[in-house]
């Protein structure tokens, strides 16, 4: 069994219908999102209006219900500051949100399921498909 991590960019896949659950996850993958990417994606609930915003609010609701949310909880955090003087100390510039869900795969040991793997790569201890 691998446990899993959807980005946001994964997530988004979905409900575009550029891809599938089922595309994403492999046969013994158990996966789930961070609490950070239910936030972004209902960001985007939130920008939207009339039927697009019904559509994501639809798709998200169902999300939600298909999979479990990894909190952001005190051992994240400590990932996430060690992720965070990493990208400094390397001078490397990633987004906060990036660096929070890797910081939750890492500190769960799940692997980010990712469309922009830029966000991910050469971070200490975070694996990326």
């Amino acid at each position: 069994m691998t446990l899993t991590l959807l980005d946001t960019s994964a997530l988004i896949s979905i409900e575009r219908s550029t891809h599938s659950l089922g595309e994403l996850i492999l046969d013994d993958d158990e996966p789930a999102l961070s609490a950070i990417t239910l936030a972004e994606l209902r960001v985007g609930v939130e920008l939207g209006s009339g039927r697009k915003r019904k559509e994501r609010e639809t798709c998200i609701g169902w999300i939600e219900r298909s999979l479990p949310i990894v909190p952001y909880d005190s051992d994240v955090a400590l990932v996430h500051a060690s992720l965070i003087a990493h990208c400094r100390r390397t001078g490397t510039q990633r987004s906060a949100y990036d660096l929070m869900i890797a910081a939750t795969g890492s500190a769960t040991g799940r692997t980010v399921v990712t469309f922009d793997r830029t966000g991910f790569l050469d971070l200490p201890n975070v694996r990326v498909r």
